[in-house]
């Protein structure tokens, strides 16, 4: 009989097991409202690990994409990134069309400035699997949020991770992940803010929680991701101007 083999890597979820080709994790009271999300966007052409229902242990039950985390991988070259930018525009386009049934449940750690279509609120390179199949994995913390918001969040993480690396250098990766979302003017504009605020909020959620003895995100930022997450919002916030001037003049 095969062996379940605990899955590392992830940032809240110690319970995910790989068993064969499926991976297992817990049921939760939101489970039922993801998988009926993900099932829509499978049907829509986004590809998506495959829910297949629950085990014997009551565990959700889904695909095994292999390949390896992009976290883990070479730095992605800008057109890699506009791969991922528009892997993300696929998703909130096909997200737009989604009516979630009356009294659907979600979870996720922050709250969205709108709920505006059902996001993924967590496409960062520690949730996508690049190989023969690039997909983002990991959709448990789906919920109402915006393009904006979602999109903050996914291009600070992909184009902005380091705070240590000059900006001058940062920003074309920036431009190319935007582009490949082909993100309007509207949305290139508002966007520099938004990776600031989305950022301290991740902060925030990391040192609120490890005062009020919150977990994971307690554990998490006493393990270095709460420095990591503030070094990365003051890095956002101090060069606004050059995200805004490098979106702005790609754009045109």
């Amino acid at each position: 009989m095969e062996e379940e083999q605990l899955l590392t890597g992830g940032h809240s979820n110690d319970s995910v097991y790989r068993l064969g080709q499926t991976v297992r994790k817990p049921w939760t009271d939101a489970s039922p409202s993801v998988v009926r999300y993900m099932t829509f966007l499978a049907a829509s052409g986004i590809d998506v690990p495959a829910p297949l229902g629950r085990d014997q242990l009551g565990r959700q039950v889904t695909e095994f994409i292999p390949g390896e985390l992009a976290i883990n991988s070479a730095p992605l070259t800008d057109s890699e990134l506009a791969r991922v930018g528009s892997m993300v525009r696929a998703i909130h386009d096909a997200s737009q069309a989604y009516r979630p049934e009356t009294r659907a449940v979600w979870t996720t750690a922050i709250p969205a400035p709108g709920e505006e279509l059902i996001c993924h609120n967590d496409l960062a390179p520690w949730n996508l699997v690049i190989g023969d199949r690039w997909t983002f994995i990991d959709w448990d913390a789906a919920a109402p949020s915006t393009r904006l918001w979602d999109l903050a969040y996914a291009a600070q993480a992909f184009a902005l991770p380091d705070p240590d690396q000059a900006p001058e250098q940062a920003a074309p990766g920036l431009a190319a992940f935007v582009g490949g979302y082909d993100a309007e003017g509207e949305l290139r504009a508002a966007l520099p803010a938004a990776m600031a605020a989305r950022t301290t909020a991740m902060y925030d959620l990391l040192k609120q929680s490890n005062e009020a003895n919150i977990e994971p995100w307690g554990s998490m930022f006493e393990e270095g991701h709460g420095a990591h997450w503030r070094g990365v919002a003051e890095y956002v916030r101090r060069h606004r101007d050059l995200w805004s001037r490098t979106l702005l003049c790609a754009g045109k």
